[in-house]
């Protein structure tokens, strides 16, 4: 029988909530009907089952699928284990007849790197490998040799039209190297406020972004002056990060459209590049973070080379759907990455496999969970799609290639639930709000969380960008709203103290180690509660009409304006 736990009590959840308004952006949510939005809200709740959660979790985590790495016999079982639990739940292959999506992904490994050569104006400088920069590329061929490319320097390398922002302005940087400042134009602001979020960051100030924007402007190399203030780690951490193998979801033109190198420079390395320029970088940082900055070329041109070497493999996302009963052809997405890190370094005990128990066995088996309970309900008005990502550990790289070449086309994707790490802590009063003020999908938030009692609490560290770093992520970039929310910190059962040290504990011990290990005596009537939410979240997107849009300061809106004048959607 699913199991239930009962909303909390309404008279003390309306004492607490200051809900979702102290998370709205604004009062006005583009794309909801209000009215409607009220009808749709009061809904049974899921039949969320406690036992398959347990048992789906118990499975994925089990020394048997061996960490679910990519590309590995765990990833096999993990395939074939999905499939026999989608078709139980009565879900549908969701790719033409196919459970899967392939996905192929290269490993490029860049060794043997020239110091970085900067000359001109009579001041050559020699920038060492590994301490003084470090870089990669993203394109499939065994050497990369960049020569005589003039250097500019772009400010925050930010084009955002929304905000009438363009740091590429009148500068055609075909062929040149693209110097590029860390975080925003804001970022120093104590305060969540601002044209670009102030210590918020948006995914403008993400180094994912500057190389992307760089590509779109045709750039032949993109380097980023690091800054451990704005970037929140040390030079060490861009060591460790870019000193090896790097995976990314191969490119139908193997990476051709990419810049040649796509890296870093040190801090002291950036001050010595401007300064052979007759330039300061406090002063050029302090210009680029105005509006009307333009771009500046510095008199200085940079040469540097590799060997690259590449490895193509080849994994699956899982895809299954309950088909819509008037709109079919309208989708609502649930997301979670099936993946974790196979073999790892072992623990004390001398377990060397990283089982992924809460990260992120817990948010397939929600996806197992959920299909179970949309498929008892019935079917809604628009299709649910269950979608269950590869390669999120490796950097989103299945969520990512969905969002390049998507099975339902993203104009005619309404939004959806992304679930990853679900803690099995008591019932919490509250949820984590990953991305609040970004989109009208607050206002669903808002009615649901209403509905069952519960209350809404901000990001608690908006400055550290986690919006950005889950497989949501790549479906937003696209244009397309999702939701983030996560289990709260304050449990009925031991209060917020709890719920920190619970979340500490998991971070400081458990996080990516061999101790993330299925527990027998693990409760799961907190996650019950919390998939009850993503349930009326995903059925109220599903049962309605509207086309919840970002809001017009949001980097997405003019994304998903574009999708929805091209599309048949929206």
């Amino acid at each position: 029988m699913p199991t239930h736990f009962p909303q909390l009590n309404r008279a003390l959840a309306l004492a607490m909530i200051p809900a979702l308004a102290a998370c709205a952006h604004t009062a006005a949510y583009p794309g909801v009907d209000q009215q409607a939005l009220a009808a749709l809200a009061d809904m049974p709740a899921g039949e969320i089952s406690a036992p398959t959660l347990r048992n789906v979790t118990a499975t994925l985590a089990s020394d048997e699928f061996e960490g679910r790495a990519p590309g590995t016999p765990g990833e096999e079982k993990t395939l074939d284990y999905l499939v026999e639990r989608f078709a139980a739940a009565g879900l549908q292959p969701g790719n033409k007849g196919s459970w899967f999506q392939d996905v192929p992904l290269v490993e490029l490994t860049a060794e043997d790197l020239s110091p970085l050569q900067v000359a001109g104006k009579g001041v050559p400088l020699t920038i060492p490998a590994g301490s003084g920069w470090i870089g990669v590329s993203y394109r499939e061929q065994p050497a990369i040799d960049l020569a005589n490319s003039e250097i500019v320097f772009v400010g925050y390398g930010i084009n955002a039209p929304e905000k009438g922002w363009n740091d590429y302005a009148g500068i055609d940087m075909r062929g040149k190297v693209a110097l590029i400042l860390v975080n925003d134009p804001d970022y120093e602001s104590p305060e969540a406020t601002g044209l670009f979020e102030g210590r918020a960051i948006t995914y403008y100030g993400r180094w994912t972004y500057k190389f992307e924007e760089a590509a779109r402007q045709g750039a032949a190399a993109a380097l980023i002056v690091h800054d451990d203030f704005p970037a929140s780690y040390g030079w060490n951490v861009v060591e460790s990060s870019w000193g090896g193998p790097q995976s990314h979801a191969r490119r139908a033109d193997g990476g051709a459209d990419q810049p040649l190198i796509s890296g870093w420079v040190s801090k002291p390395s950036g001050e010595a590049i401007i300064r052979a320029a007759g330039q300061d970088l406090r002063q050029l940082s302090r210009a680029a973070s105005r509006r009307g900055f333009r771009a500046l070329p510095l008199g200085l041109t940079a040469e540097a080379s590799f060997r690259n070497t590449a490895r193509p493999f080849a994994s699956k996302n899982v895809v299954g759907i309950l088909p819509g009963s008037t709109r079919p052809d309208e989708y609502v997405l649930y997301t979670a990455h099936w993946d974790h890190l196979g073999r790892c370094p072992a623990n004390d005990a001398g377990d060397d496999i990283c089982n992924g128990a809460i990260d992120n066995a817990t948010g397939t088996a929600a996806l197992v969970a959920l299909g179970e309970a949309h498929v008892r309900a019935g079917p809604a008005e628009r299709s649910l799609v269950f979608l269950a990502v590869t390669a999120e550990e490796q950097g989103l790289l299945g969520s990512e290639f969905y969002g390049s070449d998507p099975i339902f086309p993203l104009s005619q994707t309404v939004g959806g639930v992304n679930m990853d790490a679900l803690y099995p802590t008591p019932p919490a009063r509250d949820v984590e709000v990953v991305g609040a003020g970004k989109s009208a999908l607050d206002s669903y938030l808002d009615a649901a969380l209403r509905a069952l009692g519960r209350r809404a609490m901000r990001d608690a560290a908006p400055e550290a960008g986690f919006y950005y770093r889950s497989d949501h992520f790549s479906l937003a970039k696209r244009g397309v709203p999702m939701f983030y929310v996560k289990t709260g910190k304050d449990l009925v059962d031991g209060g917020r103290a709890a719920g920190q040290a619970f979340a500490a504990h998991y971070r400081d011990n458990i996080y990516h180690g061999p101790d993330d290990e299925f527990d027998p005596d693990w409760k799961w009537d907190g996650m019950v509660l919390d998939l009850q939410l993503y349930y009326r979240l995903g059925r109220m997107l599903a049962n309605s009409g509207d086309w919840p849009n970002w809001y017009a300061h949001d980097e997405f809106r003019h994304i998903r304006d574009a999708s929805c004048n091209q599309g048949q959607g929206c």
